[in-house]
């Protein structure tokens, strides 16, 4: 019988893990539930990705700066959000075989019914799970197949707790923060003052944010350890849905133009009123195409004064918390608009987006097609043959250009070989060194996509060929 051919998203973790981009964390212990390390490739490619970010929207905006808050805030900063009594999953187990779901995860399965019953076990809303349901007891676990083996839903909280104290017992009970969003809110008054900065002004940030998911999944796409890049906002109420339709285009803008992601694999995603979340009164997702279907990498919200009220309630500071507009002498607590993209889920995405099959003169090859900005390799530097000094030169070439780029050397196997590992990394360029050389100084450029060597300029030449190159876009 004939394998069952691979999904692409197996094919994208079987890559990362062979090149050294995403590989299980401890795996030499058996490893442990989605989470991940990253390899050499996959740090360059994620540093990369991050700089990019930082890029748009920090250096090209005169009104946003960054910040890098803590992992663990006060704990009354989890009260005043809303973290401590609403971040919660409703959680299904099967008494069985001990299997773990999500509800809404089931309410997907038992939309369309169950065998053996007239209706599913939905509540009114077709939301939740009824477990009085008579249709309940006949559902099966997804995971055994037992009916009747599923308990009544209740709440998980998803944050993972820590505490601060030498003894445990005697300790103060902290989280580790599920999001980096309230990090800026709570220091926005000392940013905005030292910063000097007025509405509308944004504070960027990238950090690690931890959530104790029920079911994570999807290599990368869903991980209780992930990082974050968000942006806050803040604009004067009432100037909040112009802000939020002009973040919505840049940051589609960005996926697309900045990071070479198909445009038929993006989309905008509108939310409509019951799909919001509890802070926000608008929302837009940047969804791609990923194997299993379309789902959010980048979300934008209209989170209106939510956040800055509650905390200006729970602190009991509500002045310090508003901004005073010396001009016209007005004091108001600013709305705010929110971009916050997953780090780890772009970068799927990219990888998703680039990983291609095809043929080079009769033979299959593995190639990402990543945009030559976010390749963790820009160059590939190749002596044609191990002898008559091209080795000495290439590394010559290799010494120079890693002043400046990722380059990486390589003289092991035949040339048609070395271009197939550079392929299947992403490198957009290599650069062999053979007996002309010698002779006059030029080098061979070899493109990933084209499969081209249109041109051979000299030594010296390279630096700027990759300069025009990488920022061609």
């Amino acid at each position: 019988m004939a394998a069952k051919p691979k999904s692409r998203m197996e094919l994208i973790a079987s890559l990362a893990k062979r090149r050294g981009f995403v590989m299980p964390t401890s795996e030499i212990y058996g490893g442990i539930g989605s989470s991940y390390d990253y390899g050499p490739l996959g740090i360059e490619m994620k540093r990369k990705l991050a700089d990019l970010w930082w890029r748009e929207m920090v250096r090209k905006h005169e009104n946003i700066v960054g910040v890098d808050t803590a992992i663990i805030y006060h704990p009354n900063t989890w009260v005043a959000s809303g973290h401590v009594e609403g971040f919660t999953d409703p959680l299904i187990d099967c008494r069985q075989c001990k299997a773990r779901f999500r509800e809404d995860d089931l309410v997907e399965r038992f939309a369309g019914g169950v065998k053996g019953a007239d209706e599913p076990p939905l509540s009114a809303d077709g939301k939740h799970i009824d477990p009085a349901h008579p249709a309940y007891a006949l559902a099966p676990c997804p995971h055994c197949g037992t009916k009747g083996s599923l308990t009544a839903p209740r709440s998980f909280n998803l944050m993972f707790r820590t505490w601060i104290g030498p003894v445990e017992e005697a300790g103060e009970q902290v989280y580790l923060r599920p999001e980096t969003a309230q990090g800026i809110y709570v220091d926005y008054p000392q940013v905005q003052t030292t910063a000097r900065l007025k509405p509308p002004f944004g504070i960027a940030q990238i950090g690690k944010a931890f959530r104790n998911e029920i079911t994570p999944g999807n290599f990368i796409f869903r991980t209780r350890e992930f990082e974050q890049m968000e942006m806050q906002y803040f604009v004067k109420p009432g100037e909040e849905i112009e802000a939020l339709h002009y973040w919505k285009d840049e940051r589609h803008a960005f996926w697309r133009d900045a990071c070479g992601i198909r445009d038929d694999n993006l989309r905008v995603y509108e939310h409509a009123p019951d799909e919001l979340a509890h802070y926000a009164t608008n929302a837009f997702d940047i969804e791609y195409r990923f194997p299993f279907g379309w789902d959010e990498f980048e979300g934008i919200h209209n989170r209106t004064d939510y956040d800055l009220r509650r905390h200006a309630q729970h602190s009991g500071k509500e002045r310090d918390l508003q901004y005073f507009d010396d001009q016209t002498r007005e004091r108001y607590l600013p709305y705010v608009v929110e971009t916050s993209a997953g780090l780890n889920r772009g970068l799927l995405a990219i990888l998703l987006d680039a990983y291609d099959e095809d043929e080079v003169e009769g033979n299959p090859r593995v190639v990402l097609r990543l945009d030559p900005k976010l390749a963790p390799i820009t160059a590939g530097i190749f002596p044609l043959i191990k002898k008559d000094g091209l080795p000495e030169l290439a590394r010559k070439v290799y010494q120079d250009l890693h002043r400046e780029f990722d380059v990486f050397y390589d003289e092991s196997g035949n040339i048609g070989r070395r271009y197939r590992r550079q392929d299947e990394a992403g490198t957009p360029f290599c650069f062999t060194i053979d007996h002309r050389t010698l002779a006059d100084q030029t080098v061979t450029i070899r493109d990933r996509d084209t499969l081209e060597q249109p041109e051979r300029p000299k030594i010296d030449q390279l630096t700027n060929v990759l300069r025009d190159r990488l920022f061609a876009k």
